[in-house]
C-alpha cells in the first residue's frame, strides 16, 4: 500500500487531485469509504477538533486502518488543528496526516508555532505529514451569506512568504490562501480562486498544495486550480448540507419511521453523490 505521501506525488505527476471529504457520522463515513471503493481512487477522511471530539479519533484511526489492510486506499487527517496540544495527541492517535492551523495568529507566530509542530510530529512519528496554513480563509464549514470578518482577499500571501514560510518551518504540505474561503454562499457564487498565484507558489515550494474551502468553487477553477499545481482539495460544507437535506426529506417523506437503517440509507446515497461526482472531476487528466 502506497503512504499518503508517495499518493500526493502521483497525483502531482498526474495533474490531478486527491479529494479530502470530512465526516462526523457513520452514514457519512459510509459513503465516503463506499466511493473510494466503487472508484478505486485513494480519498483522505478529515475530522476537524470537533468532529474528532464527536465521533472519537482512536475510534477513527483503527476503522481506517481497518479498512486499509482491505486494500482501500484510504487516509485520516487530524484537520485544522489550533494547538500543540491537539498536534500531540493526534500523533499520539496514529493520524496519517496533521493540519497545524496558525493562519490567525500574525505570520512570525504562525511561522514559529508551525516550525514547533513539524518536530513534535516527526519526533513522534517521521512518517505522518505536517500541513501548514499561510494566509486566513475563515474556520466554519457553513452555509454563508457575506465573507466572515477577518478574511482579506486583497492581501493574500505572496510567493515570497510562501517559500519562506516552508524553507523555516520544515511543512510536508501548504495550504495557501488563494481566493478561497471556508463554507459556501447560500445565494451567491464563492469567489474565484487566484490561478496564477497558485502557480507561482508551487513553483516556489515545490511541496504539494492543498486547497481549503473547496465547496461552492466553480469546477472551471477546481481544473484549473489542479492544472497549477494543487494537489488536494478539501470538501466539507457540501457534505454537511446534502447529509442535513437529504435527512430532512427523508424524515418528511416517512415521519412514523423509527428505523434508523431505512431512514439513513437514502441519506448515505446522497452523500455519495456528491463525493463521487467531486472524485471524478478531481481525477480528470488534464
Amino acid at each position: 500500500m502506497k503512504s499518503l505521501i508517495e499518493v500526493l506525488r502521483e497525483a502531482e505527476k498526474k495533474r490531478v487531485a486527491i479529494g479530502h471529504f470530512n465526516f462526523s457520522t457513520i452514514a457519512q463515513l459510509r459513503a465516503i469509504v463506499s466511493v473510494a471503493r466503487k472508484l478505486d481512487k485513494p480519498i483522505v477522511l478529515g475530522l476537524s477538533e470537533g468532529e474528532r471530539s464527536y465521533f472519537g479519533l482512536k475510534s477513527a484511526v483503527h476503522i481506517v486502518r481497518n479498512l486499509r489492510s482491505e486494500g482501500l486506499p484510504i487516509f485520516l487527517n487530524a484537520d485544522h488543528t489550533y494547538n500543540l496540544g491537539g498536534v500531540r495527541e493526534a500523533a499520539e492517535a496514529g493520524v496519517d496526516s496533521i493540519i497545524f492551523d496558525g493562519a490567525k495568529l500574525s505570520y512570525k507566530e504562525n511561522e514559529k508555532k508551525t516550525k514547533q509542530a513539524v518536530k513534535l510530529v516527526k519526533d513522534i512519528n517521521p512518517d505522518i505529514l505536517i500541513e501548514g496554513e499561510l494566509g486566513y480563509i475563515g474556520e466554519s464549514s457553513k452555509v454563508l451569506d457575506a465573507i466572515p470578518d477577518k478574511i482579506d482577499l486583497e492581501h493574500l500571501p505572496t510567493v515570497d512568504q510562501a517559500k519562506y514560510f516552508v524553507d523555516e518551518t520544515g511543512v510536508d504540505m501548504l495550504a495557501p490562501a488563494v481566493g478561497n474561503i471556508h463554507g459556501m454562499f447560500g445565494k451567491a457564487k464563492n469567489p474565484r480562486l487566484q490561478i496564477d498565484r497558485i502557480h507561482n507558489i508551487k513553483d516556489a515550494v515545490k511541496i504539494p498544495l492543498v486547497l481549503h474551502g473547496g465547496s461552492g468553487v466553480t469546477d472551471e477553477d477546481f481544473q484549473a486550480a489542479i492544472k497549477s499545481g494543487i494537489s488536494l482539495i478539501h470538501i466539507s460544507t457540501e457534505i454537511r448540507a446534502v447529509w442535513r437535506e437529504s435527512l430532512e426529506q427523508i424524515l418528511k417523506k416517512h415521519p412514523k419511521e423509527i428505523a434508523p437503517y431505512k431512514l439513513m440509507s437514502s441519506v448515505v446515497r446522497d452523500v455519495e453523490g456528491v463525493v463521487e461526482e467531486r472524485v471524478r472531476l478531481f481525477s480528470k487528466t488534464s
